[in-house]
């Protein structure tokens, strides 16, 4: 166990305080009430579940990985930042078995993204049981304390725990070298400095928040010992997908910029338990997204390696600076706020938030199970207003849009669906046919 997730108590032997990280307090600073920064975890097994065998187990799960157990720490006006208190166990209990129906597992959909697990109990995250032909797990994370692969590791010790199976990671998949024999494509990117394309907007509905919408899809094929991997065709397809609904909008063509979270940590018992990625974000040339898919695709995948291996702080070298505590908290937050509003129109146009395929099997054991579909879904707050979250499990991709509906309406996410699909669809097609 590492100090991170074990520090020494305050010195009035009371709980004990880590100092927000970056991440947290940037998020903390920006909260919105009618847009909740919730992540949205959704795992389906085929088989039933026990109440109390469950709770136990995710309770224990939660003392096994305590940096979790947190909640916000009262401080005075003058105080330099904001600090997380770590409790000994749960403030509240953590798992409600859901009465089965046949809206129950929407309306649990509708409360993980518009009910954000409370900053003063410990901790952040709420899992509901939705029973019916078999189990569906929908967890609700607070955004600024912690992060859905986080959550997730949780979830595989409870899975362990509940079934007293082996719920160690897979090893993660090599990825290719690039091949020499075929030109890539100059990798220079559009200006950081010019503003990227926005999603346009669809027809907006009149209730605040966020929006969601599910699908079950086919893992793209990709040939054998491609210098690109599925996160680069889901890339080429999102890219793809915001240029032909802005087409379609009437949109003036400008470059899409994609952020994308790159996650460096093991995902053994040892994974730091937090907001652990870092933002990335992949630019294109307007005209680059007409190259031939085989060359878009390696043009990708030069860049997302470059991206990937660059060390960089999680939010840039910016954030760290703005959350430095040499003024009250309260100063920064103004101060961040402000900057955030500014800096709108530099914003990315969307989120691609790819999880990969899910490392653990998250088999609960006798009746329950093992996972056969695992969706997440991330915040989608304007001016991005889109984002897009895709994780595989049992051969299959499992995608969720999430928007906000200020912006568009669930038709429109119903119509970006099958353009995605689509434009998933031509990256298999196309590499196919290429020589």
């Amino acid at each position: 166990m590492t100090a991170v997730q074990r520090p020494a108590r305050d010195g009035a032997g009371g709980p004990a305080r880590i100092p927000f990280p970056v991440v947290d307090e940037v998020s903390r600073h920006c909260l919105q009430e009618a847009e909740p920064e919730t992540v949205h975890i959704e795992v389906h097994l085929p088989g039933p579940l026990e109440p109390g065998r469950l709770r136990a187990a995710f309770t224990e799960a939660l003392r096994r990985h305590p940096r979790i157990l947190v909640r916000e720490a009262p401080r005075p006006w003058y105080g330099r930042r904001y600090e997380w208190e770590l409790t000994d166990g749960p403030d509240v209990p953590v798992v409600r078995f859901v009465e089965p129906g046949p809206t129950a597992l929407r309306d649990a959909r509708t409360r993980a993204l518009t009910q954000a697990p409370p900053l003063t109990q410990s901790p952040p995250v709420r899992l509901e049981v939705v029973p019916g032909a078999g189990s569906v797990l929908v967890l609700t994370l607070n955004h600024t304390a912690l992060d859905g692969p986080a959550c997730l590791r949780v979830l595989a010790t409870a899975a362990e725990l509940y079934g007293g199976h082996d719920n160690a990671p897979a090893t993660a998949p090599v990825r290719p070298p690039a091949d020499a024999d075929r030109p890539v494509p100059p990798a220079e990117a559009p200006s950081h400095w010019l503003p990227p394309a926005r999603v346009a907007p669809g027809a907006p509905e009149r209730s605040p928040g966020n929006g969601m919408l599910v699908a079950e899809l086919p893992l793209p094929h990709r040939p054998k010992g491609s210098p690109y991997t599925v996160n680069d065709q889901l890339m080429v397809a999102t890219a793809r997908t915001v240029a032909h609904w802005n087409r379609e909008h009437g949109a003036r063509p400008r470059p899409p910029r994609i952020t994308m979270p790159v996650d460096d940590r093991p995902r053994d018992t040892s994974m730091p338990i937090g907001n652990g990625t870092r933002l990335v974000e992949v630019t294109y040339q307007t005209a680059e997204l007409e190259l031939p898919t085989p060359e878009l695709l390696r043009l990708t995948a030069a860049r997302t390696r470059a991206l990937k291996a660059r060390p960089r702080p999680q939010l840039g070298h910016g954030a760290a600076l703005l959350t430095a505590p040499v003024v009250p908290v309260a100063w920064r937050a103004a101060l961040t706020r402000g900057l955030r509003r500014a800096a709108a129109p530099w914003t990315s146009t969307t989120l691609l938030s790819n999880i990969g395929r899910i490392p653990y099997p998250l088999d609960f054991g006798g009746d329950a199970g093992r996972a056969h579909a695992v969706w997440f879904s991330a915040p989608a707050r304007m001016p991005r207003g889109l984002t897009v979250t895709t994780a595989s499990t049992a051969g299959r991709l499992h995608l969720a849009l999430r928007w906000s509906r200020s912006l568009l309406g669930h038709g429109d996410g119903a119509h970006l669906r099958d353009l995605f699909e689509h434009h998933l669809h031509a990256t298999e097609a196309d590499t196919r046919e290429a020589p």
